[in-house]
């Protein structure tokens, strides 16, 4: 079984933490994610992947909804990667009330403060074991400088 070797391993892996929001048809909802990237740039719109674990409330919101935003987190927005993530409990239980968002073009919730935002139209999607791999058509984007707050070796993690 390749399972707790493979997860052991992959706790090595630094990646930027984002939370992946949508709104619609379906309502709002969110995850924290580490697992995005971008596919292209080409052609009229850029595109990025993010992976949603199935059970997530934010997996079928996408899929209805039809949008997405990918937030990258700073490294001063630990407390909202864990409301996000469900460690932490949210205020009032709406998620969306532990920080303030604006909407791009989609209508999908964008963190106001985030480092970058990308506003998607979700293009394809496909549940590969536990995870649906997500495709978006960026619609938007707005981003500023700032530090990202990583996780590895799991932690959180900030640039030395």
């Amino acid at each position: 079984m390749l399972k707790a070797p493979f997860l052991e391993a992959m706790s090595r892996h630094v990646s930027s933490v984002t939370i992946v929001t949508t709104d619609g048809v379906s309502g709002r909802a969110g995850a924290t994610v580490s697992a995005m990237t971008s596919v292209s740039a080409d052609g009229d719109k850029p595109t990025v992947l993010v992976c949603l674990h199935h059970e997530t409330s934010a997996a079928p919101a996408i899929q209805k909804n039809g949008n997405f935003c990918i937030n990258i987190l700073s490294q001063d927005h630990e407390k909202i990667a864990n409301v996000f993530a469900s460690r932490d409990l949210a205020p009032g239980g709406d998620k969306f009330t532990c920080a303030s968002f604006a909407t791009l073009e989609t209508g999908a919730p964008a963190l106001e403060d985030a480092l970058a935002s990308f506003d998607c139209s979700l293009q394809s999607y496909e549940q590969i074991g536990t995870h649906f791999v997500m495709i978006g058509a960026v619609q938007a984007i707005k981003s500023k400088d700032g530090t990202p707050l990583l996780y590895g070796n799991r932690a959180y993690q900030t640039l030395a």
